[in-house]
């Protein structure tokens, strides 16, 4: 079975549409963002009162790449063309979990449709997904110069040396990133049902053991 074809910025509907299982091509504008990104965002703009205005103009442009948009939890090996512009080395994604306590309130707040990591998130962000209609995307953790293959543009990079390459906000325009949906906007998760599958199986042979 061919897979979705999914441009980013996407709708809302489009993000209904998809169920745990469905292999999806991504193609469009990203940004990466990992522990450091995501609690300064819920730090300095989510939970604030009022946002610095020495943040404005940074703040406004991640409104307006965010909306629609998805986030990748991905720690880029990145370098300079002769140009002098930046390329990607290596962009494989990083474990997803460590950002449950921050991922509902981005996905809330800034109007994320996706998050693309690995190893799946917690209840709280399936619950986000569910609300909010957006979706945890799965890509393939290894293959980070595969991947690397399918960004085409880095269009900008935020807080570089502040975070440091890694935890930097790189702005990215995509082609075709293989991803497969494990945590949907129907409250579904495969990472849940593993899981319990799991739970299961290690009873059953606990059960045997001490039979025998």
């Amino acid at each position: 079975m061919a897979p979705v074809s999914l441009t980013i910025p996407c709708s809302e509907e489009a993000i209904r549409a998809l169920h745990v299982g469905d292999t999806v091509s991504l193609s469009g504008i990203l940004v990466t963002g990992r522990d450091a990104a995501h609690k300064y965002l819920c730090e300095r703009f989510i939970r604030a009162t009022t946002i610095p205005e020495s943040e404005r103009q940074f703040y406004d442009e991640l409104r307006r790449v965010l909306d629609g948009g998805m986030i990748y939890h991905c720690g880029p090996v990145v370098r300079r063309d002769a140009t002098g512009k930046w390329e990607f080395v290596a962009a494989g994604p990083t474990t997803s979990i460590r950002e449950e306590p921050y991922e509902a309130e981005v996905i809330a707040h800034f109007g994320l449709r996706g998050v693309i990591g690995k190893g799946g998130m917690g209840e709280n962000t399936l619950r986000a997904c569910r609300e909010y209609g957006a979706a945890y995307f799965h890509a393939v953790g290894g293959a980070a110069t595969l991947i690397a293959h399918t960004v085409k543009e880095v269009l900008s990079v935020y807080k570089l040396e502040e975070f440091g390459v890694p935890e930097a906000l790189w702005v990215i325009r995509v082609e075709h990133l293989p991803t497969v949906v494990t945590m949907d906007a129907h409250g579904r998760s495969i990472h849940d049902q593993v899981e319990a599958l799991s739970r299961a199986a290690l009873g059953r042979l606990t059960c045997q053991r001490a039979k025998s």
